[in-house]
């Protein structure tokens, strides 16, 4: 069992991706893991989308942003979005699906 939760959390750890970005003139780091990732997929319910991405936003941010991020979160409504948008889309992986009717 041990084991199996190795290869797990291995297989997480493979899935992080660190962002640089520059907000407001402000340079600020993400660092997304798989398991950041589910959990904004997961909030994402109808209505909830500002607390979600919010959420999303401040437990990634490294290098002590998180005052200066919540700072500019506080001011500039929607900019939830409009910051963790480009974040979530640059972590999700290109994929080719088609799928036939049968």
């Amino acid at each position: 069992m041990a084991k199996e939760t190795k290869k797990a959390q291995e297989s997480v750890d493979e899935n992080t991706q660190e962002f640089n970005t520059f907000i407001e003139g402000q340079s600020f780091k993400f660092k997304v893991t798989r398991t950041k990732y589910n959990s904004l997929l997961n909030a994402l319910g109808p209505g909830n989308k500002v607390n979600a991405f919010h959420n999303f936003l401040v437990d990634t941010v490294e290098d002590g942003g998180e005052a200066e991020l919540l700072k500019i979160l506080a001011a500039k409504p929607g900019s939830e979005i409009g910051i963790g948008t480009p974040i979530f889309d640059a972590y999700t992986p290109d994929l080719k699906v088609t799928v036939k009717k049968r």
